[in-house]
């Protein structure tokens, strides 16, 4: 079993920039694939970006690339997603999520085994 906790989100105006967090915990393997999505009222679950730790291999949303950096600190088995030029469209709840057996980053939700229970992101003036 795999625990996540994300947590860093708020309240942000236009512009301006939040980092989350993801801390992992439990039987956590050495080599995964985190996930971070967001879901704003109405919508769909969408991707953001992920992260495998087999390579390191990162991919993004086309709507977030250049804006957002997903990162990784192993020692304290903790994924990190910067989000710098926040815009309203970014508001949502942002969820972390983990999969095994998963080489490369993915952002389809059925390749992920566990998630968290998201944080709230509004950025608003």
């Amino acid at each position: 079993q795999v625990q996540l906790v994300e947590s860093g989100g708020g309240l942000v105006q236009p512009g301006g920039s939040l980092r989350l967090s993801c801390a992992a915990s439990g039987s956590t393997l050495k080599y995964y694939t985190i996930g971070w999505f967001r879901q704003a009222p109405g919508k769909e679950r969408e991707g953001v970006s992920s992260l495998s730790t087999s390579d390191e291999s990162t991919d993004y949303a086309d709507s977030v690339k250049g804006r957002f950096t997903i990162s990784r600190d192993s020692a304290k088995n903790t994924v990190y997603l910067q989000m710098n030029s926040l815009a309203p469209e970014d508001t949502a709840v942002y969820y972390c999520a983990y999969a095994d057996w998963i080489t490369k980053p993915t952002m389809k939700r059925d390749s992920y085994d566990y998630w968290g229970q998201g944080t709230q992101v509004t950025v608003s003036s």
